[in-house]
């Protein structure tokens, strides 16, 4: 896949839902979708964020985008059954998720960490994605067949896939995505829709800026090192690639 070039239009004519899109690799692949013709529908806590976000999409000449907020830890089923209600009124069908959204606060031991700290954690990085894609199965599978199946792709991290010490509930949560991810990708071996997980590794993100807080970030890959692999598969291309695990930016 790699050197990959997508086409111009690559994503023309698709509805895309981005979770985290208002900051790190999240905002950066909206853009990026939008630059190759997807409506971008824009998901995050932050209303700011999402709203400059919305604003450099409509700068570059993409289609209008569509803004969601919604705080992923505070929700439930009412509010992810809300949300899909939203997408299905106003488009009658998705055509691919990317969920960037994640909780992280430090490192810590831990004999530090409490279950609050951990249910958060459970809730956004494994629960949430999850919840979304079943609310969304109809709409995804209303996407079509062949080069129109649906693609979803997880965001995994490398400390969930090797967990070490003093990375705790994240890593554990994380863990807890890879296995629900091997668990729907065999669910939908058959279906039209198509699921994938990316581990970035390290890169210039909010998240790194906390755990590695002096880092030289130039030196780090940055999220655009990973828009060709966003792109390829979410795209027509990948259309016969699912239940795979790629990890970096190569």
């Amino acid at each position: 896949m790699n050197p990959y070039t997508p086409a111009p239009d690559l994503l023309k004519n698709r509805t895309i839902l981005v979770t985290g899109a208002g900051q790190g690799l999240g905002r950066a692949a909206a853009i990026a979708y939008a630059r190759h013709g997807a409506t971008v529908i824009l998901l995050g806590r932050s209303v700011r964020k999402l709203e400059q976000v919305y604003d450099e999409i409509l700068a570059i000449g993409g289609p209008q985008p569509a803004i969601f907020p919604m705080d992923l830890a505070a929700s439930g089923d009412a509010h992810f059954d809300a949300m899909a209600e939203a997408i299905g009124y106003q488009f009658g069908r998705l055509d691919g998720i990317l969920h960037c959204a994640a909780a992280f606060e430090s490192l810590a031991p831990q004999a530090l960490e409490s279950v609050e700290d951990w249910m958060k954690l459970f809730k956004v990085n494994a629960a949430a994605p999850a919840a979304i894609n079943r609310v969304c199965a109809d709409y995804l599978a209303a996407s079509g067949v062949g080069d129109k199946s649906a693609g979803v792709i997880l965001v995994g991290e490398s400390h969930g896939h090797q967990p070490v010490a003093y990375w705790g509930g994240f890593a554990v949560s994380k863990a807890a995505l890879e296995a629900y991810f091997r668990v729907q990708a065999d669910e939908w071996a058959d279906s039209p829709m198509r699921i994938n997980l990316i581990i970035p590794g390290p890169i210039n993100s909010p998240q790194r800026a906390k755990t590695h807080p002096g880092e030289a970030k130039d030196n780090l890959p940055q999220p655009d090192d990973l828009l060709p692999r966003l792109l390829y598969l979410m795209g027509p291309d990948s259309a016969d690639v699912r239940g795979r695990i790629f990890e970096g930016c190569d």
